[in-house]
């Protein structure tokens, strides 16, 4: 494994322990495994819940504005696809996730299949072979806004994490993902 990655994985690992000693609990291996991987969230509920199903919540193109052009590193007035789905296996809802997507990186493709919605980001990555990586921005605790508390049925504090899919070296998705942190801990 080369050096950079190490010290990538170095720099998780110490996150999450910072997060967890803040918040003077110890998270699971699952849970640690969903706010660190740098591959898909939801190939890894596919293989512990079995295929997951995502609901779009809202969906619509917008002009970037100064924050959310700095986000995806494009110029403000740039169109973005804003997308906030729910991952959810049998009606319980699994991860919350909002997405910004710089139309102009995408191909038609793609944008059409994140029109059509219910396909899960890491899914359309995969039909269309797209190399790319994910960089992981941050990884933290968050109180519940009203939409997360009717989502989830709770108001207790949400694991969070946001981070990048970059593709020849530029930024095609920036994504935010929140679960309740009482979810994934029995496995």
């Amino acid at each position: 494994m080369s050096e950079p990655k190490n010290e990538a994985n170095r720099g998780l690992i110490d996150k999450i322990t910072q997060v967890e000693q803040e918040y003077g609990k110890n998270f699971s291996n699952t849970q640690k495994i969903l706010l660190t991987t740098d591959g898909s969230i939801t190939a890894i509920l596919d293989v512990l819940y079995g295929k997951i199903t995502l609901s779009t919540l809202d969906q619509h193109f917008e002009d970037a504005d100064e924050y959310h052009a700095k986000l995806v590193n494009v110029n403000k007035g740039d169109e973005i696809n804003y997308r906030e789905v729910i991952m959810h296996r049998n009606g319980k809802p699994l991860i919350y996730a909002i997405s910004h997507i710089p139309l102009s990186r995408c191909t038609k493709e793609v944008c059409a299949d994140l029109i059509r919605a219910d396909i899960p980001i890491g899914r359309i990555l995969k039909n269309y072979n797209i190399e790319s990586r994910r960089e992981i921005n941050n990884i933290y605790i968050e109180k519940p806004n009203e939409t997360l508390k009717e989502l989830f049925g709770t108001d207790e504090d949400m694991l969070a994490r946001d981070y990048v899919i970059i593709n020849h070296d530029k930024i095609l998705m920036w994504i935010k993902e929140v679960f309740p942190i009482s979810y994934f801990t029995e496995i």
